[in-house]
């Protein structure tokens, strides 16, 4: 065995022991001795290989298949744009705190900084987007290596999953590779036992952030009887639960973006689409807000929480916390919420709560013939979908326009028990949507997955839908609101009337792409959907592989029926109380 498969071999090994069953690999020829290697653990029923041709997809597939299991999927590489095409998804799962760990083959130093080809500086690539970053010597042919291979394994995937410092994230070990490359036919013995510790036991023995966390002592979660909890995207879903639990005890009410897998029973229909009823709101307003995790959809809750004579306090799961103001009065530990849940039972104001419930009512009632009459829009496509989940399914959602019209369309008392929905809220681009969508498939192959994107977000991550023979296929119906550009733009400063002449140049950039041939050239699944019924019956009944729906809107109409539901909003709540 010569030394660059010896090592492949150990850190591949190392990396199952651990609880890895998945790696995802954009082939290349200096990554060949990992590839090899993960090929053989396949081969023996350690793991799955995902092989994918473009590492822009190989890197947000694996994140997608970490968001909900976060156990994070490694990604081989070779050298080179090989790398720097990881950036986006490292830079998502940075903000996103999604563990990640990036394999990046490399050359040996001898062979740097002489214009070797496919060279370029991999050290630190990423920059501070890494929770830790470490470079490996090269291999050799000599005993005594495995012990310090094996341990920066386990450290690499302690560090991604957050211990010691409880923020999970990107990791990157660079390896350097001397060839030959590949297996050899006739090789001298390794200088020493390459099998690893007995029983199957890992090389480095990881305390979880959890099993060493102590319930701080404090005042915890004062019971301010006035408290509206805003709840944001979380890093994982199930978080969301918890927060909505503390609310419920404590009897307030709740406006959440449309993220997580929680009962959600006491959040208010559309959104912060309430708030937009200023002289409403003034009248109840909150004396604390609760936020827990990051809100980025609606412009409305940041008002709020800018507000003087509002107290904003802060929950987070991490070491830092994403406050949407500089206004944070507070910042409590996680540990907070379950230590709080005594103290806080039932303190809501009555009368307050109650006049929320009746508010939350009277917008839904009159919001929803607005919405459901509008069809084809963005609105009646989200609402549809997710009105229409199975039960224990799975949902994510793209960026832009659509998941603001799922915030504001959706009645969240109409979704199905224990549905989880995920997005790229990290940075929120529309960078890899498609293959986070397909990776979170992937990492429950046992319940059906959707995705809702626009079609620019369909476009910009086409190469996802190439998944070669070989390859386990996701069971995923991706919906595609096809409104021929950027149509996000046309609700936002760009789409005022008297900067009509330059937007469609610049901002609503229309490509007139065929989604049916896209499709056909990738041999997926296709159909166009013209009407609800329709729509709502492929949601209730996903079929198996990858199927795409393309439902056409007019981009035009968007702005126009944002305007008239914030309108239909003050009207319904002028009056009340």
């Amino acid at each position: 065995m010569n030394p660059s498969m010896a090592f492949a071999t150990v850190l591949i090994d190392e990396l199952v022991r651990h609880g890895v069953r998945d790696i995802v690999l954009a082939p290349g020829s200096r990554s060949a001795p990992l590839a090899y290697a993960a090929l053989e653990a396949e081969k023996a029923g350690r793991l799955r290989l995902h092989v994918r041709i473009d590492e822009r997809s190989a890197g947000f597939l694996a994140l997608g298949m970490a968001k909900i299991r976060r156990i994070p999927v490694p990604i081989i590489t070779t050298s080179g744009t090989a790398v720097a095409n990881l950036h986006p998804a490292v830079l998502e799962a940075h903000h996103a705190h999604v563990p990640m760990l990036v394999l990046s083959a490399d050359r040996p130093p001898e062979m740097r900084a002489v214009g070797a080809n496919q060279t370029t500086d991999q050290v630190k690539i990423f920059g501070n987007s890494t929770r830790w970053f470490y470079e490996f010597g090269v291999p050799e042919r000599r005993a005594g290596q495995q012990d310090w291979w094996r341990s920066m394994v386990g450290r690499a995937l302690a560090e991604a999953t957050g211990v010691p410092t409880g923020d999970a994230g990107p990791v990157h070990l660079n390896i350097p590779l001397r060839a030959p490359l590949v297996p050899d036919v006739d090789s001298e013995d390794w200088p020493e036992d390459l099998s690893g510790l007995p029983r199957g036991e890992s090389w480095l023995n990881i305390r979880q952030v959890d099993s060493h966390r102590a319930v701080a002592a404090g005042p915890g979660i004062a019971p301010v009887p006035r408290t509206l909890v805003v709840l944001g995207d979380l890093p994982e879903p199930s978080m969301a639960a918890e927060v909505a639990e503390l609310a419920d005890a404590a009897g307030w009410p709740v406006i959440a973006e449309p993220f997580g897998q929680y009962h959600r029973g006491r959040v208010t229909p559309h959104g912060a689409l309430i708030l937009r009823a200023t002289e409403w709101l003034e009248r109840n307003r909150p004396e604390r807000v609760l936020v827990a995790g990051r809100t980025t959809l609606d412009r409305e809750v940041g008002k709020l929480l800018r507000h003087p004579d509002v107290s904003v306090e802060v929950v987070t799961a991490g070491t830092s916390w994403a406050g949407s103001s500089h206004h944070t009065r507070r910042v409590h530990a996680w540990e907070d919420i379950e230590r709080s849940r005594t103290a806080v039972a039932s303190c809501a104001d009555r009368a307050w709560s109650a006049r929320w419930r009746r508010a939350s009512t009277a917008l839904s009632e009159a919001a929803t013939p607005l919405i459901e009459g509008s069809w084809p829009s963005g609105m009646t496509v989200a609402r549809t979908v997710v009105h229409n989940l199975p039960d224990g399914s799975a949902i994510v959602i793209g960026p832009s326009n659509i998941v603001r019209d799922l915030d504001l369309a959706r009645n969240p008392n109409r979704i199905a028990r224990e549905v989880v929905s995920v997005a790229n809220r990290g940075l929120a681009g529309i960078d890899g949507m498609v293959s986070t969508a397909a990776g979170v498939a992937l990492s429950r192959p046992e319940r059906p997955t959707y995705a809702l994107m626009g079609d620019l977000t369909f476009l910009h991550d086409g190469n996802a839908l190439l998944i070669g023979p070989d390859n386990d296929k996701p069971d995923l119906t991706i919906v595609v609101l096809n409104d021929d550009g950027g149509g996000i733009f046309s609700t936002l400063e760009p789409g005022q009337d008297h900067l009509t002449d330059s937007f469609e140049r610049i901002f609503g950039t229309p490509t007139g792409a065929n989604l049916e041939l896209v499709c056909r050239a990738r041999s997926t699944q296709y159909e166009l959907i013209t009407d609800r019924d329709t729509l709502a019956d492929r949601i209730a009944n996903p079929s198996k592989g990858v199927r795409v729906l393309e439902v056409r809107i007019e981009r035009s109409a968007e702005r126009p029926l944002h305007e008239r539901l914030a309108e239909v909003a003050r009207h319904a709540l002028a009056e009340l109380d």
